[in-house]
C-alpha cells in the first residue's frame, strides 16, 4: 500500500508532503509525486506521530461487557492512537504469561492499534505475592510494564522486591498511589466540599505519601518507577523533589485531571466519579505547569469504560472511571495548548515518544524521519463541536464531556501505514484486520 500525505504540518511547524510505502516513511518533501498512491490531503491539518497511551482498561479477558481488544483499539485509533498499553485488571487477571499473550494476540489480529499488555505486580492483583513477572517478561508478549493499577501496591517490602526484580531486565513499575487505609471509603477528594457534600473525603496525603515511599526505594534499589494518574499539586512537588535528586522516577497525568475539578461533583453526576478523584482548581493548574515544565512527562488516559447500570445510579454505587480515549487529544489541545502551555512539539513529546520511551515501545522515537513506521495521525485544531457519543467507538458511553464543547477533530489514523481512521470515519475491520 503507497500513501501520499500532502501539506502536513509537523509538530516543529514545517509543512511537507510524505510518501508512505510498505508500512514506513518512504519519502518526506514538498511536490511528491507518486502515481497509483492514494493521496490524502492534509492542507491544514496538524501532523502528529501516532499517538501512544500507557495506560489504559480493554478488559478482556473477563468484563467483555465493558469493553473489548478490539472495540478499545476502534476508541483508540478514533482518538488518533496507534498504541495502547492494557492494564492488568481483568478476569483472569493478567499474572501470567498465558493471558498478557492472549491479550497480545487479539490486538496483533484486529490491527487498530499495538496493544501492549501490562503484567499484575503481585497474584490476582491481592497485594500477598509476586506475580509471574520474569514468565511474562520472557514471553511473545515481551512485557515490559507491571502494574496493579486499580490497587496499590501497599506493601513496602513487596514493592522493593517488585522494583528489584523488574529492574533486572529494564522495565518499568507503574504505582496506583492510594494508601488503602486513608482511602476507605472515600468518594471524592477530602477537603470543604466533600464535607458540604456529605461525602467521604480522599485525601491528597493518600496519593503524596506513596509516591514519596516509592521514590525513596526507587533510590535504594536502582530501579525505575512510573506514577500513574498523579493528580495533587503535592504529588506534583514530591515528583519534582526526586527528580533533582536523580531517582529515576517518571510521572503520567490523565486529560481530565487537566480540565476537570471537584465542582462537578456538586451535580451527583456518576460520570464525574473517578479513582483518583477530581481535585481542586489549584491541582489542576498546578498540574498544566508540572506537565509544560516537564515535571510530568507524558499524558495517559486511564481509559476505564462500564456499562450503563454501573454509571447510571446512584454515586455510592457508581464504579469508579472513565472512558477516554476519543476525547484526549481535544482535553489536551483545550486544557494545554490553546492557552499557550504546550506547543504541538510539546504534544508529540507528552503523547507519543515518551510513553514509547517509558514503556520501551520500539518505533516511536524517530517521528517521520524516512524508513520509520509510518504511524501518523492527522488533527484538525481549527475544528470545534459539542462531544457526543457519536463520538464514541467503544463500549463505554461513560464520558465526563458529554453536551461539552471541545476543539479538534482527528481526521486521520495511520498504524504501520495501515489507514485506520480516514475523512474521521473509522475504516471497517476487514480493511485493517491482520486475522
Amino acid at each position: 500500500m503507497t500513501i501520499l500525505i500532502q501539506g502536513a504540518t509537523l509538530p516543529n511547524g514545517e509543512s511537507t508532503d510524505l510518501l508512505i510505502r510498505d508500512g514506513v516513511i518512504a519519502e518526506r518533501g514538498s511536490g511528491i509525486a507518486a502515481s497509483g498512491a492514494q493521496v490524502i490531503d492534509a492542507n491544514g491539518l496538524q501532523a502528529l506521530p501516532g499517538l501512544v497511551d500507557l495506560h489504559t482498561h480493554l478488559r478482556e479477558p473477563g468484563f467483555e461487557q465493558s469493553e473489548t481488544v478490539l472495540t478499545g483499539s476502534r476508541a483508540a485509533a478514533a482518538g488518533g492512537f496507534t498504541a495502547v498499553h492494557a492494564m492488568a485488571n481483568t478476569f483472569p487477571v493478567a499474572d501470567t504469561a498465558g493471558v498478557v499473550e492472549q491479550v497480545a494476540s487479539l490486538g496483533a489480529q484486529h490491527g487498530y492499534v499495538t496493544v501492549r499488555p501490562i503484567g499484575a505486580v503481585t497474584v490476582g492483583l491481592a497485594g500477598e505475592r509476586l506475580s509471574e513477572i520474569g514468565a511474562m517478561a520472557q514471553s511473545r508478549a515481551q512485557v515490559r510494564v507491571f502494574s496493579d493499577d486499580g490497587k496499590c501496591v501497599h506493601d513496602p517490602l513487596l514493592m522493593r522486591r517488585a522494583l528489584e526484580y523488574v529492574s533486572t531486565f529494564g522495565g518499568v513499575v507503574a504505582q496506583h498511589a492510594q494508601e488503602p487505609r486513608l482511602t476507605e471509603g472515600a468518594q471524592m477528594n477530602e477537603g470543604e466540599l466533600s464535607s458540604r457534600l456529605g461525602l467521604a473525603g480522599w485525601p491528597a496525603v493518600a496519593e503524596e505519601s506513596i509516591i514519596a515511599r516509592d521514590v525513596l526505594l526507587a533510590e535504594h534499589v536502582g530501579a525505575r518507577l512510573h506514577i500513574c494518574h498523579l493528580s495533587t499539586a503535592g504529588s506534583v512537588e514530591v515528583v519534582r523533589w526526586a527528580k533533582a535528586r536523580g531517582i529515576a522516577v517518571t510521572a503520567e497525568v490523565t486529560p481530565h485531571h487537566l480540565l476537570l475539578t471537584e465542582q462537578l461533583v456538586e451535580s451527583y453526576d456518576p460520570r464525574f466519579k473517578v479513582n483518583p478523584p477530581l481535585r481542586r482548581d489549584e491541582d489542576v493548574h498546578a498540574l498544566r505547569a508540572a506537565l509544560a515544565d516537564g515535571t510530568i512527562d507524558i499524558v495517559a488516559t486511564d481509559h476505564a469504560p462500564h456499562p450503563v447500570e454501573t454509571k447510571e445510579c446512584a454515586w455510592a454505587e457508581a464504579s469508579f472511571g472513565m472512558v477516554g480515549l476519543e476525547s484526549a487529544l481535544s482535553v489536551v489541545q483545550e486544557a494545554v495548548v490553546d492557552s499557550g502551555q504546550l506547543g504541538w512539539a510539546d504534544v508529540a513529546r507528552v503523547l507519543s515518544s515518551a510513553p514509547a520511551e517509558i514503556g520501551l515501545l520500539d518505533g516511536y522515537d524517530a517521528a517521520f524521519a524516512v524508513g520509520s513506521p509510518a504511524h501518523v495521525t492527522l488533527y484538525d485544531p481549527s475544528a470545534r463541536s459539542d462531544f457526543s457519543t457519536e463520538r464514541l467507538r467503544g463500549k463505554g458511553i461513560n464520558s465526563p464531556y458529554l453536551g461539552r464543547s471541545l476543539p479538534g477533530r482527528v481526521v486521520a489514523t495511520l498504524h504501520g501505514g495501515v489507514p485506520t481512521v480516514l475523512d474521521g470515519e473509522l475504516r471497517p475491520a476487514e480493511e485493517v484486520s491482520h486475522g
